[in-house]
């Protein structure tokens, strides 16, 4: 318990009538004792006044698990015994992997339950603390502020977004004639028989079944489809540079999400899906499975990732995930480079992947860099953040021309179109049999 801001206040007032009795006589000091016991009793009584710690009930209700990048919500239960209404702030003491809070304010009425939504914006996956809910409130007269810290240490797992994997995924799914998820099964757009079907005007002639057409006594034409059970590998980069953050989330949940959509589409296809994690070393490598009940192992794969604070060896990481894959795959390769050094290497060692097997490399456009390069420079430290921004966009542009040259598929697109990309590229690779 503590002394208001308010009290401090007349407190401080008080003390310039000391010099009262001193100037106008010494029959004033009584009048001075008089005021001072007041105040003093006025904060004695507002202090007992105030809600006692036993009359506020509190619960707390955590959700079973939070989407990265997303917002959920946190509900504190307030309950008081008292019979009279008062505010009450309060602050829930989180692990620095969320974001701030704000102080929220609430107003507890006698004989009623108070809700009290605090947002929950995790920055980091993993299962993350609540350790405490502060609480704060005045006595009646606000001379007196009482506190209240109530230990709850519980913990709240972050997850990637799985429902919105999903959802995009049924996106796709659902616009056959325009996303083309469902192309393989149109004629001529694959090598492998599907079924016959009779001919109609519009047909691909060259499609038309004669011996077929001789047996039914009508024109019959072919139907083929892409060819499935492709081996996909999703490689995720897990080292220092996929942590920083971008649009509010590091890279590597960016990528990890993109992957999931990517498997799930992959494994509704018709693929098998396995997933590789590296950094100074190889950190884990799932064996590709097919069949959509495959995507709860990829899910489960992601809790390995975490967030690296070493710089990436590409030429191990890359010459393992190799020496693992025994028939032609796609390997979708999602990582981050800075410079031209570390850009040599990684191309080198994709050019060797590239030979064998065909090869996606996803790279996320960071926003701020076009930003910083294109704002209004009005000092010199503008001008010179312009210039490294724009000399940082080149060499990504050459480093990633490079690759293509080499026969990598590259997607470099902001965090907001890559999905959409992705799966295309996925898509018009598995049309063309590429694999």
């Amino acid at each position: 318990m503590h002394p208001t801001r308010r009290a401090l206040l007349v407190g401080v007032a008080l003390l310039p009538l000391a010099i009262v009795p001193s100037v106008f006589g010494a029959w004033l000091w009584p009048a001075w004792a008089v005021v001072t016991f007041g105040f003093v009793s006025s904060l004695l009584v507002d202090a007992v006044r105030a809600p006692s710690r036993r009359e506020i009930r509190c619960a707390l209700d955590l959700p079973g698990r939070v989407y990265i990048g997303e917002r959920a919500a946190l509900e504190v239960t307030l309950e008081s015994s008292r019979e009279s209404a008062f505010d009450v702030e309060l602050l829930v003491d989180l692990e620095e992997r969320f974001e701030a809070q704000p102080i929220v304010i609430a107003r507890v009425e006698p004989g009623r339950r108070v809700v009290v939504r605090v947002p929950l914006v995790p920055k980091r996956r993993g299962s993350l603390a609540v350790h405490a809910l502060w609480m704060r409130w005045r006595g009646p007269a606000g001379l007196v502020t009482v506190f209240d810290r109530r230990a709850m240490d519980v913990e709240v797992a972050v997850v990637p977004d799985i429902g919105a994997v999903r959802a995009t995924a049924l996106r796709f799914f659902s616009r056959t004639a325009v996303a083309g998820v469902k192309a393989e099964r149109y004629v001529g757009d694959g090598s492998e028989f599907e079924s016959l079907r009779q001919y109609v005007p519009g047909l691909d002639t060259r499609s038309i079944d004669w011996k077929s057409t001789a047996r039914h006594r009508r024109l019959m034409c072919r139907r083929f489809r892409a060819e499935r059970n492709h081996q996909i590998v999703l490689a995720i980069d897990t080292g220092h540079l996929m942590r920083e953050p971008l649009d509010g989330v590091p890279r590597v949940d960016h990528a990890i999400n993109r992957a999931l959509l990517l498997g799930y589409v992959a494994l509704r296809t018709g693929d098998r899906v396995g997933m590789y994690g590296f950094s100074a070393e190889p950190e884990f490598y799932v064996e590709p499975q097919g069949g959509v009940a495959a995507f709860g192992r990829l899910q489960s794969s992601t809790s390995r990732i975490e967030y690296g604070t070493a710089e990436t060896n590409f030429t191990f990481g890359i010459v393992e995930l190799a020496s693992k894959l025994r028939r032609r795959s796609l390997v979708v390769v999602f990582t981050e480079f800075v410079d031209s050094v570390t850009a040599g290497l990684m191309i080198d060692n994709l050019d060797r992947l590239a030979r064998r097997h065909v090869v996606i490399f996803v790279a996320l456009q960071d926003p701020a860099l076009e930003r910083v390069e294109r704002g209004a420079a009005e000092t010199l430290g503008d001008v010179g953040r312009a210039v490294v921004a724009g000399e940082l966009r080149r060499e990504r542009a050459a480093a990633l021309l490079r690759l293509q040259r080499i026969g990598v598929h590259v997607v470099d697109a902001s965090p907001a179109q890559v999905s959409t990309e992705l799966v295309n590229r996925y898509l018009e690779i598995k049309r063309r049999e590429l694999v």
